[in-house]
């Protein structure tokens, strides 16, 4: 039986769980909703890009704290993690990101960010939330200001963190290795949620085995010989082997990756040359490379440095130089770790608001933690409302994406369900007596 088929199996059995019966409700999330819709209006305008987070996780580690947690500041940079410990019982992870990207926001919202900063390169861009971090960190705080007041529901250790830069791929890492899973109560389970621009407001999307894909960023250098445009015979001209590599990347997924494999690798960018009449001596690409397949990442790897060395050389242009970095695992949800949660979802918010979805080719690193033996599920939070949905399909315009200078969330509707779903996950995970 394959793994599809097998986790096919597991999955229908386990969500016959019946329905938990609905925990939080709606007239808790009535009454502090005003509180959390300032919370997260204050972080869209104060976005910060990864590794600086500094305003952000003061702001987290406060909510925290205010819930009744016992807060620990700059675990691995950054990183806020809160313990409430309320009894005997397992132990509960859960997880927010805190970092923004360097995008100039174009909302028009009122609360919209017009933050500018300096990035890394020098060069002066704005920044804002256009992954939804914001209203993870809101739902997570909100979530856990619920359970620190609604402690006779569960039984066990709930430990949340704020992540920093998992837009850089390196905030879970930093965490596990400053001692996230021996500092602090290590896990039995670990819960996240990432905002989904394409489903309704109100709606969970849940996904059981591979979710998210692998991904790992790739820096090619191709090397030549520079001179005059008049004379290109006296030349090695990097940029037509750039163009031939190109062209032989597109037959690894193709050719060479199992049809049942999906696979991507994408060149993102490519810079070689300075005018017209130069035949410069570089030219130097940026790749990023997905998988769902840890076999199937190895293969595709090792196709991309043996195409790159084979385009230099029928030029007889020296070997490229191949940077491979800012690996993040793939993203694979425990499928009885899902059915559980599914079934809480559901007796939360009702059948009809929890709905599969499809794997995607996007990278989280909350991943990490799955390697570090912590069973984890990630489910998507519906953020664009139908109306709005409807509105684009009408028009032929799709929703604007996540990292996109337009997107942003029909808050309320979004921020009251994951807040019901996160709550409500948490205490069939923790279960009173």
């Amino acid at each position: 039986m394959s793994s599809r088929i097998a986790l096919a199996a597991i999955l229908a059995q386990a969500l016959w769980i019946a329905p938990l019966r609905a925990q939080v409700g709606s007239d808790w999330i009535d009454a502090a909703m005003p509180q959390w819709l300032e919370f997260y209006r204050d972080l869209h305008r104060h976005p910060e890009l990864s590794f600086r987070e500094t305003r952000t996780a003061g702001k987290v580690a406060e909510a925290f704290a205010a819930a009744g947690l016992t807060v620990t500041r700059n675990v691995g940079g950054l990183g806020v993690v809160g313990v409430l410990e309320n009894g005997a019982g397992p132990t509960l992870l859960v997880r927010c990101d805190m970092d923004a990207l360097p995008i100039g926001e174009r909302t028009g919202l009122e609360y919209m960010s017009k933050l500018r900063v300096e990035g890394e390169d020098g060069r002066v861009g704005g920044v804002m939330h256009a992954c939804g971090h914001d209203l993870h960190m809101s739902t997570v705080a909100a979530a856990a200001t619920w359970l620190g007041a609604h402690r006779d529901r569960w039984r066990g250790t709930l430990v949340c963190i704020g992540q920093p830069a998992e837009e850089r791929a390196g905030g879970a890492k930093a965490m596990l290795e400053d001692g996230l899973l021996t500092r602090f109560p290590k896990p039995d389970h670990a819960i996240a949620l990432h905002v989904s621009a394409d489903l309704p407001a109100g709606t969970i999307g849940w996904c059981a085995g591979p979710a998210m894909a692998n991904v790992e960023s790739v820096d090619v250098l191709i090397r030549g010989r520079g001179g005059h445009g008049a004379a290109p015979h006296l030349t090695i001209d990097p940029i037509p082997i750039a163009c031939r590599f190109v062209l032989d990347l597109q037959t690894i997924v193709a050719r060479e990756v199992p049809p049942t494999s999906p696979a991507v690798v994408t060149v993102g960018a490519i810079n070689g040359g300075s005018k017209h009449n130069i035949i410069d001596a570089e030219c130097r690409l940026q790749l990023t490379i997905r998988s769902y397949d840890e076999a199937v990442h190895a293969l595709v790897k090792a196709a991309i440095e043996r195409k790159a060395k084979a385009a230099a050389a029928s030029s007889g242009a020296p070997d490229p130089e191949l940077a491979f970095s800012e690996f993040t695992p793939a993203l694979v949800n425990d499928a009885a770790l899902t059915a559980r949660c599914v079934a809480a979802f559901r007796g939360e918010l009702g059948e009809a608001a929890v709905v599969a979805i499809d794997p995607a080719m996007v990278a989280e690193d909350f991943g990490r933690l799955r390697l570090a033996g912590v069973p984890i599920h990630m489910f998507r939070l519906g953020t664009t409302a139908q109306a709005r949905l409807d509105d684009h399909a009408a028009r032929g315009v799709p929703v604007p994406a996540l990292h996109s200078a337009e997107y942003w969330p029909d808050v309320e509707p979004s921020l009251r369900a994951g807040v019901r779903a996160l709550a409500a996950a948490a205490c069939a995970l923790l279960p009173a007596p």
